[in-house]
């Protein structure tokens, strides 16, 4: 079984000037409705944008390391277990015998992310 890992960290301000309008035409590049839905109904939108984003780069750059690179950012969908965990899927087809691990976090002003992916290729 093979291993692969991908990290990344993402100013949270970045993502202010998208917080008021959720069917902004950038967020529509990276974002699934789902992943909206979930960012708008929190207080504070940017931080949970700014870490979905996050995890979604630290997805492709861990798929990248296994020569997967036909993956765009709404392929990629980040949502929680009922127990606040997050969790990868991805929309596209490809090898089905992946599984993600990913931990996301933020503070006053960064988001950051890791992803392991497990299994062969």
């Amino acid at each position: 079984m093979r291993m692969t890992v991908g990290t990344d960290i993402v100013g949270i301000r970045r993502f202010q000037e998208f917080t008021h309008d959720i069917n902004h035409p950038t967020l529509r590049k990276i974002f699934t409705q789902a992943e909206l839905d979930y960012c708008f109904s929190k207080d504070a939108v940017e931080p949970h944008l700014a870490a979905r984003f996050a995890g979604k780069e630290a997805t492709i750059k861990a798929l990248y390391s296994r020569n997967i690179q036909d993956v765009w950012y709404t392929d990629i969908e980040i949502s929680n277990k009922q127990n606040g965990v997050p969790v990868v899927e991805l929309k596209k087809e490809m090898n089905k015998d992946l599984r993600f691990e990913i931990s996301l976090a933020h503070c006053e002003d960064k988001a950051i992310a890791f992803v392991v992916i497990l299994g062969d290729d």
